[in-house]
């Protein structure tokens, strides 16, 4: 692993880098991610690699990531697309209705039960 460039991004709480790893075949973004993360010692979760790129018939890779302090803060930085946006807010809304009708299921159950008392009590 040859270190090309290192920079501390403050605002993002990230350190950027750049390096060029030499291997046999195209390594994958986990692996890279568990590699960093044993030589940086910060977590695997906290670790974004963004691009890897190779060249035909060599068997370097230009790699970058962005190690971040917490995995809060990558969280923070990464930006959504639309679409993640809107499956998110779908599934909050999915989530919220299956509560509600859950909640009406159990509110009738309990007036069935409830009057089911009363006619055994008429009897």
């Amino acid at each position: 692993m040859q270190l090309q460039k290192e920079s501390k991004n403050e605002l993002f709480k990230r350190q950027e880098i750049s390096f060029i790893l030499e291997s046999d075949k195209n390594p994958s973004f986990p692996e890279i991610r568990k590699m960093l993360s044993e030589k940086f010692s910060k977590p695997e979760d906290s670790i974004d690699v963004y691009n890897i790129k190779g060249k035909f018939g060599r068997k370097t890779f230009l790699i970058k990531a962005y190690l971040y302090d917490s995995k809060h803060d990558l969280e923070k930085a990464i930006q959504k697309t639309k679409k993640q946006k809107d499956s998110e807010k779908k599934a909050e809304e999915e989530k919220a209705k299956a509560s509600a009708e859950a909640k009406k299921a159990e509110e009738d159950a309990k007036k069935a039960e409830s009057e089911k008392k009363k006619e055994t009590k008429k009897e």
